[in-house]
């Protein structure tokens, strides 16, 4: 069960909140419908639910609120808008990923592609995807986890009627084995086709909460749409007749050329027009939206004495359809009776085709398996009964519910981000580029001289701050944290990435590897490239060749290490690189001017030293490493390096610590 209690969005300035004091309930086994029109705070309250919008209130899943659940992800299955993948990365890719953060088995990833219908498309890219298909591959990452609620903002928006029904199925699958479903929506006759209790919203506020059958009687109303060049003399010809023949028909004028008759049939306005001679253009059955605020007639209103009653308004105040909705309500007109029946609630066709059109909305509300007042509510067994018995529909098929889970384990958010980085040919693109390009630089300093050894072989120019290599292990960092912020596969909504330790670890041991890597294959390949243009006199290796590697490998590292802090920090791939940068450029001329200053004392003799400090050999000459790695630090570079590293480490610290005390 979801218990929304007195959601309340933060107001801006002098505007008053999106959504204000909104409470229902979504009981198990029961698909709810969030109604309303756009900008009456449907996303807004579903983004309050979920944690992602500051506000008040609170949101209860199963008796614990969001914010408590130790893995919110087997909890609530969300999908706000698009699904936040890289348009690179394929679907098979995407939901590897998704399963490798929510931590369950990476088979779960042909169990729910094959329930969404996505198994012939599993390897396209998410570029490529129609509406449709992201609607699927986004269903299919709420379900990856086995959640027991599902919260969705607009599904269907965008989806063809046919897409639109199975997506509608799918829910309903879920509901009846015992599953939550809160979808929101604008559309009224959807509301009252696929859901079981409806809630209506307008202006941030809750204006109704009812069963789908009260919502069907209370706000849709059967109508006829007619379009004819001489609709002000076939309206005031219908009223005339209907007050003639004591029958109660509301014609209401609508904009342009069209009217909206209330009370009559298409035959009925049919021979009317024939015998006076009139045009008609169009002439439609359809069901009307009465508007959020419609209430229930009063008992007895049909048996009463009946006056005719003609309405003939301007369309400023009376219009309530467009031209599109028009042409979509007469086509839409057909699923709400006849198309629309689900699982759970099988009608008879021959009495839904014989229904006269007076009573259309009771058809509508049967069809759907919405319950009258007298009747109790569905439940998630009596679902399952009614699916079982002789002369219903199968239900949809779900992916089977996950027996065993994977105990927590380090090592899932570094196979999730194995899955990122390699999922994508972004790193193999930037790793190739700083290659080629170091491989054609040294070549070029090598012909021009006057460059070192060490230099020569990192292909790092003196008037350039940073060599290739480094420059490309940074800029991979920043992608590492930079892309969560892009397309947050970890989030419910862009921009809400979880600030993680954990995460943060296996993103940093990622990028020092590919730092690494990319650190020895530049030097491998600039030694290759001098010794087939140049010969042996350029591919010679330094005497100190210890020493030099440990700090190419530190600064590539270093620069890796800074991108991936900084693009955590500013949540951007351009402030990452931009940190990079601004090591050479700011801050080592700063340590520079401070080392080179007047000096009182000089730390000569700190290997003895420290040799003393244990009052015993170091094993395997471990003084003499830790000697090499003090004067590495005590370089301007890496003093420079080192101080950015702690500040960026310490910035993120403290910007996660603020968000865990929000």
């Amino acid at each position: 069960m979801i218990q929304a209690i007195g959601l309340t969005s933060t107001p801006r300035k002098e505007l008053p909140p999106a959504v204000d004091d909104v409470s229902f309930e979504a009981r198990p086994g029961r698909v709810t419908a969030l109604l309303g029109a756009p900008g009456a705070g449907k996303t807004t309250t579903l983004r309050l639910m979920l944690e992602l919008q500051r506000g008040r209130g609170i949101t209860y899943f199963r008796g614990r609120p969001l914010h408590r659940i130790a893995h919110p992800s087997r909890e609530a299955g969300v999908l706000l808008s698009e699904v936040p993948g890289h348009p690179a990365r394929t679907i098979r890719g995407q939901l590897g990923m998704v399963c490798a953060a929510v931590g369950v088995p990476i088979r779960r990833v042909d169990e729910v592609i094959e329930v969404v219908g996505l198994v012939s498309l599993c390897d396209e890219r998410l570029g490529t995807l129609s509406r449709g298909m992201d609607r699927r591959l986004g269903l299919a990452c709420a379900l990856l986890s086995d959640p027991h609620a599902l919260v969705l903002d607009d599904p269907a928006g965008g989806l063809s009627v046919a897409e639109g029904r199975w997506l509608h199925e799918i829910l309903r699958a879920h509901a009846a084995h015992g599953g939550t479903v809160l979808f929101s929506t604008d559309d009224p006759k959807e509301a009252a086709r696929t859901a079981d209790r409806v809630i209506t919203l307008e202006g941030g506020r809750l204006v109704a909460d009812q069963e789908a059958a009260d919502f069907a009687r209370t706000r849709l109303r059967p109508r006829v749409a007619v379009r004819s060049p001489h609709a002000a003399r076939l309206g005031a010809l219908l009223a005339k007749e209907a007050r003639a023949a004591q029958r109660s028909v509301e014609v209401v004028r609508e904009d342009g050329n069209r009217l909206s008759v209330y009370g009559s049939t298409c035959a009925d306005i049919g021979e009317t027009a024939f015998r006076h001679g009139i045009l008609v253009h169009q002439l439609a059955d359809e069901t009307g939206d009465m508007g959020p605020r419609a209430t229930l007639p009063a008992e007895g209103l049909a048996s009463a004495t009946v006056v005719a009653s003609a309405l003939l308004t301007s369309a400023s105040a009376t219009s309530t359809l467009t031209d599109d909705a028009l042409t979509d309500d007469a086509l839409t007109d057909d699923a709400l009776t006849d198309d629309a029946p689900t699982d759970d609630a099988p009608t008879d066709d021959a009495s839904t085709q014989d229904a006269p059109a007076t009573d259309e909305p009771a058809t509508a509300v049967a069809a759907t398996g919405a319950h009258t007042p007298d009747e109790p509510g569905p439940t998630a067994e009596s679902r399952t009964r009614a699916a079982a018995s002789p002369g219903a529909r199968d239900l949809h098929q779900l992916p089977p519910p996950i027996a065993v889970r994977q105990a927590p384990s380090p090592l899932r958010p570094l196979r999730y981000e194995l899955r990122r980085a390699t999922g994508v040919g972004t790193g193999y693109l930037t790793s190739i580029t700083v290659l080629v390009s170091s491989a054609l630089l040294s070549v070029l300093l090598a012909r021009i001289g006057h460059t070192p050894q060490p230099r020569l072989l990192a292909a790092w120019p003196r008037d350039c701050p940073l060599p290739p290599a480094a420059l490309g292990a940074g800029l991979l960092g920043a992608l590492a944290f930079g892309e969560e912020f892009r397309h947050p596969a970890l989030a419910a909504d862009r921009g809400t990435v979880p600030r993680r330790l954990g995460l943060l670890a296996a993103k940093l041991l990622v990028a020092s590897v590919t730092a690494l890597a990319l650190a020895v294959l530049t030097v491998g390949c600039d030694l290759e490239m001098l010794y087939l243009v140049y010969g042996r006199d350029l591919a010679g290796v330094p005497a100190d060749w210890l020493s030099l590697s440990a700090s190419w490998i530190g600064l590539t590292v270093g620069c890796a290490w800074a991108g991936v802090l900084a693009a955590g920090i500013f949540r951007s791939t351009t402030a990452g690189l931009a940190a990079v940068l601004a090591v050479p450029v700011v801050v080592v001329p700063l340590v520079q001017k401070t080392l080179t200053g007047p000096s009182v004392r000089k730390a000569a003799g700190f290997s003895e030293r420290l040799r003393e400090l244990l009052l015993m050999q170091w094993p395997f000459g471990g003084a003499r490493y830790i000697a090499a790695g003090a004067r590495l630090v005590a370089q301007p570079v890496g003093s420079a390096l080192m101080l950015s590293l702690t500040a960026l480490l310490c910035a993120y610290l403290l910007t996660t610590l603020r968000s865990r005390v929000r």
